[in-house]
């Protein structure tokens, strides 16, 4: 079973709110008797993990739903590739640099209300996206879109992290893998069956304003379920002092450093501004490093509390979640490619494709506490192997340019099941060591690992097939082939994770 620890945790789920909203901190005062009239609104936790994972399954789809739309976005605006390029990648941008200022601002004014914020911005952008004249206002939208996602989504776990405990939190940390998931292949299901179906006339604009009503309706549901609003706790030293100004400024630069040559490079053939970011991006992050470890040992407030880095399986869980999401986007984004270009699947029949994974994902994640304790320990490294197999029969089985017929459901399924468990008992482990003040850090930093994972997964990944469908002979075995040498690669991608887990447990062995 998994390892929960004895923390200042009520017993009962539906207790466990209050906590959030009481518990003293040296960083911030208790609630005053001001919000004793609120609290007759207890929290249902049943409804508040229903609301956080349909927000955040609305903000994952955002992410691959627009990529089935942007042909009909190129003709309907006139893009220009650059223009559709930043469409795309706008909102991915923004979410990723902004993510670790979403979880500060969740811990500074309530993570409640910050989810609610953030979900009532991407809804309104979501309208003004859809309604959008031109391809700068779209980009421009994209990005408030974006920036509303990272308020919104660093909530989600957090708030699981303070409602849930012992079994309860595995189980609900397993719903939230598995819509983290299904969330890829449901985008390209549901922005094929959107766009083809062209509803009224509307084109590709539906992609962006089926989340007006299902954010509507969130935002209806929300206050009256979620629990009463917490009191507004602004630091002591006002928000400067909250957020830490200075390394929000720093990190922000390196992860835009970082994100932009990972989203623009692999189209435009990795030009040298893309490696001088890069470089430049490892400089910021060293100089982040170590301005934190100074504001800490001042007394200050850092971005991300040195502690919170240094808890146990911390740094390993943050390699494993990157190399898990990293396999996860690149497997998604070559396959895409493969099976829409290489085998002529329409956009929806590629999503319906994916659903052996994203099944098997769903399943294994709410259902992989319930193994038998004594395989616990194997589950993680196991998972990681099981992917590599899978990616390599991935590769096997439409490396002669045909379907794969059964066996292709198979080794998908194998993927999602690998996947799954190289993912979710990290996630759970490594929060239930967490003290409970420092959920929102964690949460953050999790959050932006899987997301910079994703990234780099899609951007090293697809131009590894890329490059090999350029060098292999022209011919319909082409796609075919690069696709064997992408799942070769992703398949010591996830040889590396096992051996990781390998390593650590050899070491406690010594």
């Amino acid at each position: 079973m998994t390892h929960t620890p004895t923390t200042p945790f009520p017993a009962e789920d539906s207790a466990a709110e209050p906590a959030e909203d009481s518990a003293p901190s040296k960083d911030r005062p208790t609630d005053t008797p001001a919000a004793v009239p609120t609290a007759r609104r207890a929290p249902r936790p049943g409804w508040l993990l229903a609301i956080v994972l349909t927000g955040q399954l609305m903000a994952v789809l955002d992410v691959f739903i627009v990529n089935v739309a942007a042909p009909t976005v190129r003709t309907d605006l006139h893009a220009s590739d650059a223009g559709l390029q930043l469409v795309i990648a706008g909102y991915t941008i923004a979410y990723a640099v902004l993510l670790i200022t979403g979880a500060r601002l969740g811990a500074l004014f309530g993570h409640r209300r910050m989810f609610l914020s953030g979900l009532a911005g991407f809804t309104a952008a979501s309208l003004a996206c859809g309604l959008a004249q031109g391809t700068g206002q779209l980009i421009a939208f994209r990005f408030i879109q974006g920036a509303a996602s990272a308020m919104m989504l660093p909530q989600v776990l957090t708030l699981i992290q303070r409602t849930y405990t012992g079994g309860s939190r595995a189980r609900a940390l397993g719903a939230y893998s598995a819509v983290l998931a299904s969330g890829a292949a449901a985008g390209l299901v549901v922005g094929g069956v959107l766009v083809e179906a062209d509803l009224m006339g509307t084109g590709w604009r539906p992609v962006f304003l089926v989340n007006v009503p299902i954010g509507l309706l969130l935002l209806v549901l929300g206050p009256r379920l979620m629990g009463p609003p917490e009191e507004a706790r602004g630091p002591a030293g006002g928000l400067r002092s909250g957020l830490d100004l200075p390394g929000l400024v720093l990190l922000a630069a390196a992860v835009l450093l970082f994100t932009v040559p990972m989203v623009l490079g692999p189209e435009r053939d990795w030009p040298l501004w893309g490696w001088v970011m890069l470089g430049l991006s490892v400089v910021l992050t060293a100089l982040f490093a170590g301005y934190e470890a100074r504001l800490a040992r001042r007394g200050g407030r850092p971005l991300i509390a040195p502690r919170v880095l240094r808890a146990p399986g911390m740094a390993v869980a943050v390699v494993r979640i990157g190399l898990g999401m990293a396999a996860n986007g690149g497997f998604l984004f070559a396959t895409t490619l493969h099976v829409q270009g290489g085998l002529g699947y329409s956009a929806m029949r590629a999503g319906l494709t994916f659903v052996p994974s994203a099944a098997a994902f769903g399943t294994l994640a709410l259902n992989w506490q319930k193994l038998p304790v004594r395989w616990q320990p194997a589950l993680v490294p196991g998972g990681f192997a099981l992917a590599a197999v899978s990616f390599t029969g991935l590769g096997l089985v439409l490396r002669d340019g045909g379907d794969g017929g059964f066996w292709l459901y198979l080794v998908l399924a194998g993927t999602g099941a690998g996947l799954s468990l190289a993912y979710g008992p990290v996630l759970t482990r490594t929060l239930a060591t967490v003290r409970q003040q420092d959920a929102a850090d964690a949460s953050g930093v999790l959050v932006t690992a899987a997301q910079l994972g994703l990234l780099s997964g899609v951007a090293v990944f697809g131009t590894v097939f890329l490059t090999a469908v350029e060098g292999s002979a022209p011919g319909a075995h082409a796609s075919a082939d690069a696709l064997w040498v992408t799942c070769v690669a992703l398949a010591a991608t996830a040889a590396c994770g096992t051996l990781l887990g390998l390593a650590r447990r050899v070491r406690h062995l010594r």
